[in-house]
């Protein structure tokens, strides 16, 4: 079998996508007499600053003759990829997983769909390679090393101005290895509209989209934003995608497209991705985390959550005591290592989730850890980008000033050590009482909606998470 890598071939200004550029190849694979199984839409680390919108690297995976397909491969690449945008740097990958120069290789996860194939197989330095393509940042040099190691052939292209050459080779070769790397995997249906239509309006009916959703959720998610009444299947950018169907089955996928009215599609595609998976989070502890990587952290809330200018909410997270779980107030110490935790404006409603926490609240988190300049080391000073957090335990009660049992008016001190007094009445209390807390929020999990989730994030309506879940639709 042969494996054909594709990555960064589009453009943030000019558009174009790799799945419109896999897709063209995938035909001309077919043109060509051989048989394209399984085509692979590969989502990479969201925190790679060079990535266009969703750092995704495309995997064809065929029975035609590696160096026919390498050659189809790079002229698809010339032909379609953005050739005037000094960022894209476009690089081919091809393995061919039957030759002697992959001996080391391991079986792929059976969870993967082979359509009856016999089970792929990977050199595991390579499937290793891919699953720390989602979670780290590598250097160009990083990927040749390990393409020169086990004799793959790879190419690498650079649009004019670029100063490097073939950096899609680290995706290319990440996407290579994915089916080895992943276990989980979803589905996405791309409709591609005419080419010539590219950066003109798209024309997609609202209500007919919407229905169809409707009809297709669970199973198909993130089609759409109920609160916000937005589109999130239909893209923004001046590229040839009309729209993209995610879901757990490509009939489902494929079932909702069918029923949306639009514009004429000029082609469509069915991918294998990692999308919805989460696969980008690992699990952490606060003073332990690296920038520019997903990770998925316990904390208590150790500051009460501030709204800032342009109606960005932070609190700060303080590693978790294990002692104080009854749900009273707590405070927490300041010798705790601390984690920024922020919900930027983006995330629409899922902001009030966050306003709703209260020092001493314990949770997991989950999201992108940055930092303030551009390094790799762990400091305490770090953000993470909140996706979504399961509230494991709330402070239910606080202590209050006591009210008078004659009057029912709030007492005032009556100095410091002596306790409060009613200045009406004359009774007094020996000091504060415990009341208890009206919350907004239950225990479980919270997500960002629909508009604001990252490719490779997991919707809690996809479930296997460990507490109740509330979705956002």
């Amino acid at each position: 079998m042969t494996i054909v890598g594709l990555d960064d071939t589009d453009s943030r200004s000019d558009g174009m996508c790799t799945t419109y550029l896999a897709t063209r190849l995938a035909e001309r694979i077919e043109s060509a007499g051989g048989t394209v199984d399984r085509r692979l839409l590969v989502r990479l680390n969201p925190a790679v600053k060079h990535k266009t919108r969703g750092n995704a690297a495309l995997a064809l995976h065929t029975d035609l003759d590696p160096d026919h397909a390498f050659e189809l491969a790079c002229d698809a690449v010339r032909e379609w990829s953005i050739g005037e945008d000094p960022r894209t740097s476009p690089g081919v990958v091809v393995a061919d997983v039957s030759s002697s120069a992959l001996a080391d290789a391991v079986p792929t996860s059976d969870v993967v769909p082979t359509s009856d194939a016999e089970a792929d197989v990977i050199p595991e330095p390579i499937a290793e390679f891919a699953r720390g393509a989602l979670r780290r940042r590598y250097d160009l040099t990083d990927a040749l090393s390990l393409i020169e190691e086990h004799g793959l052939r790879h190419a690498g292209f650079a649009a004019e101005g670029c100063s490097v050459e073939g950096r899609g080779r680290i995706g290319a070769l990440a996407a290579v290895g994915a089916t080895a790397a992943f276990e989980e995997w979803t589905h996405e249906h791309i409709a591609y509209r005419a080419f010539d239509r590219c950066g003109t309006p798209r024309s997609v009916d609202h209500d007919s989209l919407f229905a169809a959703a409707e009809e297709g959720y669970p199973t198909v998610w993130d089609t759409v934003d109920r609160g916000t009444d937005a589109a999130v299947c239909v893209p923004n950018a001046p590229g040839p995608i009309l729209y993209g169907i995610r879901g757990d089955d490509p009939d489902a996928c494929r079932a909702v497209a069918d029923r949306i009215d639009s514009e004429p599609v000029d082609r469509s595609a069915t991918f294998l991705t990692n999308q919805g998976t989460d696969a980008h989070l690992r699990p952490s502890e606060i003073g332990s985390l690296r920038a520019g990587a997903g990770y998925r952290v316990d904390g208590v809330v150790a500051t009460a959550p501030e709204t800032r200018r342009g109606g960005h909410v932070f609190l700060e997270l303080a590693a978790p005591d294990p002692a104080g779980t009854d749900g009273t107030e707590r405070t927490v110490s300041e010798d705790r290592d601390r984690l920024l935790a922020a919900a930027f404006a983006p995330t629409d409603r899922f902001r009030d989730r966050v306003r709703a926490l209260r020092v001493g609240d314990r949770l997991t988190v989950c999201g992108e850890v940055a930092a303030g300049r551009d390094d790799d080391r762990a400091t305490p000073d770090r953000t993470i980008k909140l996706e979504k957090f399961a509230v494991r335990d709330l402070v239910r009660t606080e202590r209050v000033t006591p009210t008078c049992p004659d009057c029912g008016r709030s007492m005032s001190s009556a100095g410091r050590g002596q306790g409060y007094r009613c200045r009406d009445c004359g009774t007094d209390a020996p000091g504060k009482t415990t009341a208890r807390l009206d919350r907004d929020l239950d225990p479980g999990w919270y997500e960002v909606p629909p508009c604001a989730r990252r490719h490779v994030a997991k919707p809690l309506i996809r479930g296997g998470f460990n507490a109740p879940t509330h979705p956002e639709r």
